[in-house]
């Protein structure tokens, strides 16, 4: 495509995006559904719209003195792929405002500029992190890296390892999860025999670590309470190796569709979706004092992914968290119900906030004395989780991005009084 073709199709994607209606990564699919383009086209227009998203404050702002329509400025500012490109595509003003620009030293900036978040968000931030604020507002800032788990119920990592490798697609290993792969670069997963089969899935590590924190044992009973796509609920059948019943509550339907696929490819016959009207759905009650194991992988923010959706800082707001944790106690509390004696229960979410997540588990703490708050260190350490110690606050698992190169993950586990 002509540079200034692409440049105009940026600005128009850029104006659907920047109303908010939907999240940022839908209307880039239905944009590519549209129209014909091809691999780099899409990427580079994904890389620059994702980008206008992380520093829209600091882009808004350099923007005022340019000229053209506010989304082509923007989409200037964020298209960093190849700068020759993007210059001839240009007028003279717009190069000479351009250069003006790359000029311009972060210290000259004011710090709204530089942290690109909104206000309600700062200082809850800075409260909890103190000196840490900046390097995370950094990690948040930056694109995330890609990670897979591979499905132990059918390979283990380092023969997977070894096949990725001999298809020219390097990985390490990740450093704390005992699944987990780290590509050096984004590749193109699809097509490999090892995805099609079901060996590996696309799943952040602190993802996995979740997942591993409910240790599920052969046989059990076990619920993901908010399982969606079921990232989490496929970890769980293969570590009870497709034994027990595995229940996969969501109140999407559509969601639980998003499974069908890659259950089919996993090779677990114990999973069991079931889609819920909520919260406290008779169906739920049925299995009141039965199930041995609960994840509760909360509906939250999402602010903890603001490295693949950075959209959310812009779409979400202080009524909408408040809403939120209201749902979020309500929703652990039902899903206590399910433990029997003895059982355990994980609260999770991909929230950096406090108020999703501290705050939730001491409510609940405080009102439950028949559960026992465990310390989530030493359960990571006794399932073979290296420098687990790392990982936690306090008795809660905390991963951030600029500590674990992670999501934004929180987590706590209780168990029931026998």
């Amino acid at each position: 495509m002509h540079p200034k073709a692409l440049l105009d199709s940026c600005s128009e994607l850029l104006k659907q995006v920047l109303k908010f209606d939907y999240p940022a990564d839908m209307v880039l699919s239905r944009y590519f559904r549209e129209l014909r383009l091809g691999p780099r086209e899409r990427a580079t227009l994904a890389e620059t719209i994702y980008g206008v998203l992380r520093k829209k404050t600091l882009y808004t702002y350099l923007a005022q003195n340019g000229s053209g329509s506010l989304e082509r400025r923007l989409s200037i500012l964020g298209f960093v792929s190849d700068r020759e490109y993007l210059l001839s595509a240009l007028t003279d003003q717009e190069r000479e405002w351009l250069a003006h620009c790359d000029r311009i030293k972060p210290s000259d900036l004011l710090e709204l500029h530089r942290h690109n978040l909104p206000q309600w968000l700062v200082d809850p931030l800075k409260e909890q992190l103190g000196d840490d604020f900046w390097p995370l507002v950094d990690s948040l800032n930056a694109p995330a890296g890609l990670d897979l788990r591979v499905n132990t119920l059918k390979d283990k990592r380092a023969d997977i390892q070894k096949e990725l490798a001999k298809a020219a697609i390097k990985t390490v290993a990740t450093p704390y999860s005992p699944w987990g792969l780290r590509l050096a670069d984004k590749s193109q997963l699809g097509k490999l025999d090892a995805f099609t089969r079901g060996a590996i899935e696309v799943q952040d590590e602190g993802s996995q670590l979740l997942s591993l924190l409910v240790d599920a044992k052969r046989g059990e009973m076990v619920v993901d309470f908010c399982a969606g796509a079921g990232g989490k609920t496929l970890a769980l059948g293969a570590t009870m190796r497709s034994t027990g019943r595995l229940y996969a509550f969501d109140t999407s339907a559509h969601r639980l569709e998003a499974l069908k696929p890659r259950l089919a490819r996993s090779g677990l016959s114990n999973v069991h979706p079931v889609a819920i009207a909520h919260e406290r759905d008779e169906r739920i009650k049925r299995l009141a004092g039965k199930i041995d194991r609960v994840l509760v992988d909360a509906p939250c923010s999402g602010l903890g992914t603001l490295r693949r959706n950075p959209d959310l800082k812009w779409r979400q707001n202080p009524k909408a968290i408040q809403e939120l944790t209201a749902k979020q106690a309500a929703i652990l509390q039902s899903a206590a119900r399910l433990l029997k004696p003895g059982g355990r229960l994980v609260y999770a979410t991909c929230s950096v906030l406090r108020e999703e997540n501290e705050a939730i588990a001491e409510a609940f703490s405080a009102a439950n004395k028949d559960f026992q708050l465990l310390e989530t260190g030493p359960l990571l350490t006794h399932l073979g989780v290296e420098h687990a110690e790392t990982l936690s606050r306090g008795p809660y698992l905390r991963l951030w991005p600029y500590l674990h190169h992670t999501d934004g993950f929180f987590a706590a586990v209780w168990q029931k009084a026998e």
